[in-house]
């Protein structure tokens, strides 16, 4: 029967060779090999409670990860925050294409011909080079070739 001293001086400094620690986005993590972790179980997992990831390596390859319930649960559960903050802005902007204008302007749009169309996304071409001011002619030569084109006819 081992005693506390002895359970101890079972992972030597010699042993530490093959552990690596390091902090990676304020998590700290630990590898140990397969061999190690059979031994040092107890304290695995302590440290995987306590908020270290413990990566478990075999043939110097990564096998498993043993984490606390707490960080288990918050991955499993952000998927699903994902998906509902999609929907929400799905949602929300489904909501504003219901607007009255919204479907005034679609049935506008279905009932346009060519040219009509063509003026409207001259309009809006226009509308957003002027809300982006890196986008604004410096000189003469920079205008646009629609805005010429217009004028000649």
């Amino acid at each position: 029967m081992k005693n506390h001293d002895t359970a101890e001086k079972v992972f030597t400094p010699q042993r530490q060779r093959n552990v690596s620690r390091h902090e990676s986005r304020g998590a700290t993590k630990a590898s140990y090999t397969a061999t190690e972790a059979k031994n040092e179980f107890g304290r695995l997992l302590e440290q995987a409670i306590q908020g270290t990831t413990v990566l478990i390596t075999k043939h110097d390859s990564p096998r498993a990860v043993l984490i606390s319930i707490d960080h288990f649960q918050a991955l499993q559960e952000a998927p699903q925050a994902k998906l509902n903050t999609l929907t929400e802005q799905f949602d929300t902007l489904l909501d504003r294409m219901q607007s009255p204008k919204a479907r005034r302007g679609m049935a506008a749009a279905f009932r346009a011909d060519n040219k009509q169309l063509g003026k409207a996304a001259v309009a809006a071409a226009r509308k957003r080079r002027t809300a982006s001011p890196s986008n604004a002619p410096t000189n003469k030569s920079d205008k646009p070739v629609v805005a010429a084109r217009r004028k000649r006819a």
